[in-house]
């Protein structure tokens, strides 16, 4: 491959300081923008925008905040403020006691065993993206947009199987607004002003807001009154899931609020991580030529299905590689409650603590040529060192759907690459824009050619 051609699209990080106004209108266009350059060569940067903030990149202290002394360092009021009109206090927003419960109460839905179980809708997922993909015949196709689609169709399907009245366009499309709403960061939310100020970009999502929720509390009633028959969906598995230690079951509300923030970040993380996948493997012909051959060896031409994603080891290596490369949450921010030393600097309470896992995930520390595409770093995932690769988060509050993701990635990316040749469309390049996730903005244009 040419040299100047070696490196996919990247965020150029910035090199002078920011003030406070400079800052925020960066963080307006992409949150991650305002990354230092130098956090990709530094275990620590701190510094004051208003507040005091430390951007955190040391693995034993990110290993102190995200496991030893989780409770002092709950999620920031920026991340509050934008979920918790759309997701309530669920497991996302939730902290201490209210979290615990509800992660103990949810944890069995993600049991390996229910994942797996699972997978014949993400198998059907994938042969009908593939057939949208052949339909289109030489035109180019915004890979982007029909990984959305595809992952959209998954949880709707394991979210509400039956269906009963339920609006998926609607909810797509109630999601898609309050995402773009709630991602314009507030200049209220970055100095931690009350919720019952009213924010200008959030004020025009609360009637679709309104709408959604509305929609999944019907679900919820409708299957309390009528369950249905067949493999328990993601809806039954919540409404039967129970807190081992308090034997307390979740609420309507509560149903609603985990729901929705299962079929929010269910969806959108994943299609975003097929969308780069499928750039990363038309940037290099050579790694989609080795996934091909892996994908036919296994597939042949039918759909992967649960069953085959061991087999699969190569395609699994670009998922994590395209996680590693533009992780979905490019960006977690802490508050610090209680005083504290990470990485020898003094924490004091109120300070904002950063993990910018995107800077992480692209360090000269930690990883040989980190803005290369290289999917053989995970060839042996041992020896990937902890708290270097936080594409899910870690800790107690690890993504808790992060297998369920995994294996609906593998099957949709396999069944593709097994029956196309994906290749760039001159000009097209995808820009990597964070608001709330790292999406692709301009979409991941591709030509499909079958094979």
């Amino acid at each position: 491959m040419h040299p100047t051609l070696s490196i996919p699209v990247h965020v150029p990080l910035v090199r002078q300081p920011m003030g406070i106004l400079q800052s925020l209108n960066a963080a307006r266009q992409n949150v991650l923008s305002i990354i230092p350059h130098i956090a990709t060569t530094q275990p620590m940067v701190s510094g004051k925008t208003g507040k005091r903030w430390h951007m955190v990149m040391d693995p034993d202290a990110i290993r102190r905040i995200l496991l030893d002394r989780l409770d002092d360092y709950p999620k920031s009021l920026v991340t509050k403020n934008l979920l918790r009109p759309a997701i309530g206090d669920s497991l996302f927003v939730a902290e201490g006691a209210h979290w615990r419960w509800q992660r103990r109460a949810a944890a069995p839905v993600f049991s390996h065993r229910n994942v797996t179980n699972l997978g014949p809708v993400m198998t059907a997922s994938a042969e009908r993206a593939a057939d949208r993909v052949a339909q289109s015949g030489n035109r180019a196709i915004n890979m982007a947009d029909e990984m959305v689609r595809a992952t959209f169709d998954v949880i709707g399907d394991v979210t509400f199987s039956d269906s009963g009245g339920f609006d998926r366009d609607a909810v797509h499309r109630a999601i898609d607004a309050y995402i773009d709403a709630a991602g314009r960061v507030s200049l209220f939310d970055i100095f931690g002003l009350p919720d019952w100020i009213p924010r200008p970009a959030r004020l025009m999502s609360g009637k679709i807001l309104k709408e959604m929720k509305t929609l999944a509390d019907r679900s919820i009633d409708a299957r309390r009154q009528e369950p249905h028959t067949g493999t328990p969906d993601l809806l039954d598995l919540l409404l039967q899931g129970e807190d081992p230690e308090t034997h307390r079951r979740m609420n309507t509300s509560e149903l609603r609020d985990n729901l929705l923030t299962f079929i929010v970040a269910g969806h959108e993380t994943t299609a975003l991580t097929l969308g780069w996948a499928l750039y990363l493997a038309a940037f290099d012909p050579q790694v989609q030529q080795r996934a091909h051959a892996e994908a036919r060896a296994v597939l042949g031409t039918r759909a992967a299905t649960a069953g085959d994603v061991a087999q699969l080891p190569f395609i699994r290596m670009i998922v994590d590689e395209a996680l590693r490369l533009y992780p979905p949450a490019g960006l977690i921010s802490r508050t610090a409650l209680k005083p504290d030393t990470l990485g020898g600097r003094d924490i004091r309470p109120g300070d904002t603590v950063i993990l910018p896992i995107y800077a992480l995930h692209r360090s000269h520390l930690y990883w040989d040529d980190p803005d290369a595409f290289r999917p053989d770093r995970f060839a042996d995932r041992k020896a990937i060192a902890r708290y270097t690769y936080l594409p899910f988060g870690d800790g107690p509050r690890i993504c808790i759907g992060a297998s369920f993701a995994l294996q609906e990635a593998v099957i949709i990316l396999a069944t593709l690459l097994a029956r196309f040749r994906f290749t760039p469309v001159p000009g097209r390049d995808p820009k990597p824009v964070m608001i709330i996730t790292l999406r692709p903005e301009g979409g991941v244009w591709l030509q499909a050619e079958p094979v």
